[in-house]
Order: C-alpha cells, then structure tokens, then sequence
C-alpha cells in the first residue's frame, strides 16, 4: 500500500474526532483567563481534644476532705483452724480422725475389742437412761431414741428368760424358750401393730424402745427369783408392771394418732401382763 493512498473511517469514529476537535477550538477560543468555579468548602467539624494522659479526666466535683478522711472498717479474718498431728489421733490405735468434726468417720473394724464393748456398753446406759427413768426427753421420741440400738433390748430379753428359767424348778429349757418367744414375738407383733395404725415410728426404734421397757420386769424377775413369797410377788410384779408400763406410754402414744392411742397401747400393757404372770406363776 502506497502513502498516498487513504483509508476511509467509520462513521462513528468520524463523529467522535469530530467532537473531539471542536473542544478543542471551544477551549482555545474562551482563552486561558477563564477560571472554572471553585468547589465550595466543607462545613467546619468540631475538633476532639485529645489528651497525652491515659484517662479521661472526671467533670464529678472533688470529694469533700472529710469524706475522704473516712476510715474502712476492716473485715475480721477467721483464726485458722488448729493443725490435727498424727500423734494425738492415732494414740493406741482408739483414737481416729472421726472424733474430731472433720475427716471420715472412726474405722471400727480395726478398733481393739475392749473400746468396742465400752461404746455399746455406753449407748445402752445412755438409752435406758432416756425409756426408763424420768427425764425431760421422754416426752419427746425423736430426741429419746435417736441413738437407738438393739444390743440393750436382746441382752434384757435374754436375761428375763433366763432368770424364769433359773427360778423354773423342772423344764428349765422350756421356760426359757416359751419366755423368749413370748417377748421376741411380742415386740414384732407390736411394733406391726402400731405401724399398721399409721404411727410414725422406725421398726427397729420400736424394738429397741419395747426392749428397753422390760428393764423394770427384769428387776421385778430376779426379786422373785431371790424371794420366793406370793404376797411378795404380787407387790413387785405390780409395781414393775406400773414402771414399764410407764415407761412405754409416751413414745407408744405419741407414735400414732391420738384417736386410735387406746388401739396401740392396749397389745403393750397385755405383753407386760403376761409377762408378770409368768414371774408369779414359775417355781
């Protein structure tokens, strides 16, 4: 292709240098002194006062001296508690972690024989304390028995039985075995009963309680057994019915409902009465 030859454009593309070249002469013409309009200025931002300290300073008025004055009354701390040593807890092996009110409670599998029958000698003592004689808890059956124990009551029945069997001239065995049936059967059959009655004490509470009621019976027994008169008899069986019959009336009446009181007290005086039968009756 030669340069003298020309290439035709496109009509748009004519158009376009066309509006191109007549800017051109626009700006040309209105001359170098024309000044296009300024952009107006922005509206003026409030300023933030920045401060060189870490915190913002307060506009809460100062604290009066007075008040600033004030003592604090300090806190008292709790004195700590004692350190337990080995020595004081484990003396002869009797003495264990659970004598104090912390750690777990005494092993007792462990404990020499000896500390074992003085605990339960004590626990008896103690609950025939509270059936037996007059002492502000009677009235009171959850505070009288709470420690209840059956060792007390098996060691009177068995000692009733025996002391019947020792005051028997023939059939010895026999009476010891129709007395203990009578008291062991008794005291379930009882305790059944004022259960079914809808009273409000532990199977084996009752037990305990009806157990430790024959203490008086048992006395009366080895009188007898000592003294073989009939008048005699008749006295002490009497007044040792009267006591363990005194002795059962309020744990038994406050256990059930006061309408049906005469229903659970009634099988109790019978059993003590049968008892006292068989005191004055054996020879």
């Amino acid at each position: 292709m030669s340069q003298g030859d020309t290439v035709p454009l496109h009509p748009s593309s004519q158009s376009d240098i066309d509006e191109i070249e007549n800017l051109i002469n626009e700006s040309v013409q209105s001359g170098p002194g024309t000044v296009l309009a300024a952009r107006p200025p922005s509206p003026t931002r409030p300023s933030i006062p920045v401060s060189s300290s870490p915190f913002m300073q307060s506009n809460l008025p100062p604290l009066h001296p007075s008040s600033s004055a004030q003592k604090v009354t300090p806190v008292p701390v709790p004195p700590p508690l004692p350190a337990v040593s080995n020595s004081s807890n484990f003396q002869g092996g009797s003495q264990t972690i659970g004598a104090s009110a912390f750690g777990s409670p005494p092993n007792t599998l462990t404990e020499p024989v000896w500390d074992t029958v003085k605990r339960d000698l004590s626990r008896i003592v103690s609950n025939l304390k509270l059936v037996v004689f007059p002492n502000p808890y009677r009235e009171d059956p959850g505070k009288a028995l709470r420690d209840w124990d059956l060792w007390g009551p098996f060691f009177f029945i068995v000692f009733l039985g025996l002391t019947l069997s020792w005051s028997a001239s023939v059939k010895k065995s026999e009476v010891f075995a129709v007395a203990f049936a009578l008291l062991a059967a008794g005291a379930v059959i009882l305790t059944l009963n004022v259960l079914l009655l809808g009273g409000h004490i532990i199977f084996f509470q009752s037990l305990s309680l009806l157990g430790y009621c024959l203490f008086p019976l048992d006395v009366g027994a080895v009188i007898c057994m000592l003294k073989d008169n009939v008048i005699l008899k008749l006295v002490v069986v009497s007044v040792t019915l009267a006591w363990s019959s005194w002795a059962a009336y309020p744990f038994m009446s406050s256990a059930v409902n006061p309408r049906r009181k005469a229903l659970a007290l009634y099988p109790v005086f019978l059993m003590y009465v049968s008892v006292g039968f068989l005191i004055i009756a054996i020879n």
